[in-house]
């Protein structure tokens, strides 16, 4: 389920705090309907990440089959399978670090004990990334979308837009890539399945559009206005700096705005995305992220490696291509689907 709040006036809604709930946005469906939502949800996340799985629990002989001894050879085997999924090595030696300590706590000699040891360091390290997105109250929010070339940041428009729509907020896009004709076009293709006005021009900069549409936005009393950008590297200095001017004209047409950065990674990229995250993070300030295509990837484990690394709100998860398939994301849900 999706779950969006509206924030008290004057309200600091950075990612440093918890927001507190003024209005929350309720579902038109039964209790019955969204248990069983949830649960097909966690059932296709568990689907998406069984080649991460693999490599953790079994790619090595199956780490945590009962009647495995607890050695050395074991620790590195463990570490090994989790720098394999792309974990990373500073999450990993935390992880190894907690299951040493409660192995020798609890005296625990069968390596099958250790499984939801993993489980609950995993969920630990990954909790300070879960956030819920925070609206604003009396002005349109604006939700900058940023990332390379391919990452899927224009589908997760669409997706957010129709998520939006059914919690009975107003939607508008801004289709600030510029760059790409198709990209103007994709968007609209949206904005037409969602029933939501797209701001474009046939000339112009990204800046340009998108404070047009936090104008229209405006005028219109519209909740949210989604915009796009051009893919980039972060190594293309001169297109990282667009950026910056994009963020810079937004606060003039808006005060506070953007009120949401998010960067869109693809979980493909593994490693790398962690790489993506430092650099955007250091040239706007993100505020959350959107990991996609988490289905049939075997690099699931990079969403430890930003925790532990860059701790910024991974605010969805996407693990297929339909509307349903784009969630919030839940640490305790991704550990299991991770390891179990």
């Amino acid at each position: 389920m999706f779950s969006f709040f509206r924030s008290r006036a004057g309200q600091d809604t950075n990612r440093e705090q918890s927001p507190d709930p003024v209005v929350l946005v309720t579902q038109n469906a039964s209790t019955e309907a969204l248990y069983a939502e949830q649960k097909s949800w966690l059932q296709k996340l568990r689907s998406g990440l069984a080649r991460t799985r693999e490599r953790i629990g079994s790619g090595l002989g199956g780490l945590f089959q009962s009647g495995g001894r607890i050695d050395e050879a074991w620790f590195e085997a463990l570490e090994e399978s989790l720098l394999m999924a792309d974990v990373g090595v500073t999450a990993s030696r935390k992880l190894i670090t907690q299951l040493r300590h409660a192995t020798k706590l609890e005296a625990l000699t069968d390596a099958s004990a250790l499984k939801s040891k993993l489980i609950d360091a995993l969920s630990e390290l990954l909790n300070p990334l879960e956030r819920t997105i925070v609206l604003q109250e009396t002005a349109p929010t604006v939700i900058l979308f940023v990332g390379v070339n391919g990452a899927g940041k224009t589908t997760s428009i669409g997706k957010l837009a129709q998520h939006l729509l059914i919690s009975n907020e107003s939607v508008m896009l801004a289709a600030g890539d510029t760059f790409r004709a198709a990209a103007v076009e994709q968007l609209k293709t949206w904005g037409e399945r969602n029933q939501v006005p797209v701001i474009s021009q046939l000339q112009g900069d990204s800046a340009a559009v998108i404070f047009d549409g936090i104008q229209s936005a405006k005028a219109k009393a519209t909740r949210v206005l989604l915009a796009d950008t051009a893919g980039r590297l972060p190594t293309q200095l001169h297109l990282m700096e667009e950026l910056k001017k994009v963020k810079r004209v937004a606060g003039k047409a808006l005060e506070g705005a953007p009120h949401e950065i998010f960067l869109v990674l693809d979980a493909n990229t593994g490693q790398n995305a962690v790489s993506q995250v430092r650099a955007f993070d250091d040239a706007l300030g993100l505020t959350g992220l959107i990991v996609t295509k988490l289905d049939g990837t075997a690099k699931g484990g990079v969403l430890a490696a930003i925790a532990a690394d860059r701790p910024i709100p991974v605010c969805f998860i996407g693990v297929g291509e339909t509307l349903t398939d784009l969630k919030p994301f839940r640490a305790r849900d991704f550990a299991e689907a991770l390891i179990d």
